[in-house]
């Protein structure tokens, strides 16, 4: 998978390939991208590089008006599964991974944890590619002290653990899925109406789809709690959410398929995660300052 990455450009960023027009415009280090706060630290999760359903521009877009310190790749960053299905590898994705490259190159600390979809990323724990630091799981320390776990999450998940054809069969169910939302999305668009999530209409219909994912955030902010941290960033299940679990903060930074959204942290400690609609004002959940005991 490694060679094929290399092949097309992803990994080395030695040379820069030509960007579309608003592929630029999302990269510029233009005044206004300046006139943005930097923060401490980013996580974002779950981006599927490789696949259709990845919002490029959207990230693209995020990461020219958010620039931090530290930035946390927080697992399924590419998609191993579906690469190895079909090759797509548009320029946008390419776009992606040079920005992030970059941002190396000016400074900001980049961790990549890999999950269940790039799982052949642990093989190269403790190498860095570009500036791009690869670990299993990562310890952040916030401005106010509280150690947060960063781990994708997938080892809570008995579907990737104990049946595993189970999941790949559950990954291609969820491609389809997405892919009746696109065209969906676009009637919708023709008729004036907004955006409309289908699997996550279908996960809220669905009772045994709530109960694994409750299952799912109480089994990682246990293992924290076990741990010693104060709190744990998450990604895996493509599920937004910020709130405290018997005292441990569970923060789970969503996606950037359907969601949109990051967990940010500001200067001061504070804790926000953010629902980006490209340039307009984005959603954020109530901040999260205190200090959580241990």
């Amino acid at each position: 998978m490694r060679a094929a990455l290399d092949a097309s450009g992803a990994w080395g960023g030695m040379n820069r390939p030509f960007l579309p027009p608003e592929a630029q415009a999302a990269d510029a280090d233009s005044p206004e991208a300046e006139s943005h706060p930097r923060y401490r630290a980013i996580f974002i999760s779950d981006l599927h590089l490789g696949t259709p359903g990845f919002q490029a521009a959207a990230l693209l877009d995020f990461l020219r008006h958010h620039s931090s310190d530290s930035l946390y790749l927080v697992g399924d960053i590419v998609d191993g599964w579906q690469l190895r299905r079909r090759w797509f590898w548009p320029q946008l994705h390419n776009d992606v991974v040079q920005k992030l490259l970059r941002s190396a190159r000016k400074g900001c600390r980049i961790v990549f944890v890999p999950g269940n979809h790039d799982e052949f990323a642990r093989a190269f724990e403790g190498h860095s590619f570009g500036g791009i630091h690869v670990q299993t799981e990562a310890v952040h320390t916030t401005a106010d002290g509280r150690r947060l776990w960063v781990v994708h999450g997938d080892y809570f998940d008995g579907v990737i653990q104990c049946a595993k054809w189970l999941a790949y069969l559950g990954d291609n169910l969820y491609e389809l899925t997405l892919k009746l939302n696109r065209h969906l999305n676009r009637l919708r668009a023709r008729m004036g109406l907004p955006y409309w999530s289908l699997s996550a209409y279908l996960k809220g219909k669905v009772k045994k789809a709530l109960n694994y994912v409750t299952d799912f955030e109480n089994a990682v902010a246990a293992e924290a709690r076990r741990r010693g941290h104060q709190g744990v960033v998450c990604g895996h299940i493509h599920r937004a959410e910020m709130r405290e679990i018997d005292g441990i903060l569970y923060c789970n930074d969503g996606d950037w398929v359907e969601s949109c959204t990051a967990l940010v942290e500001h200067r001061d400690g504070r804790l926000e995660l953010v629902h980006w609609h490209g340039n307009a004002l984005p959603r954020v959940s109530e901040p999260v300052g205190q200090q959580v005991a241990a």
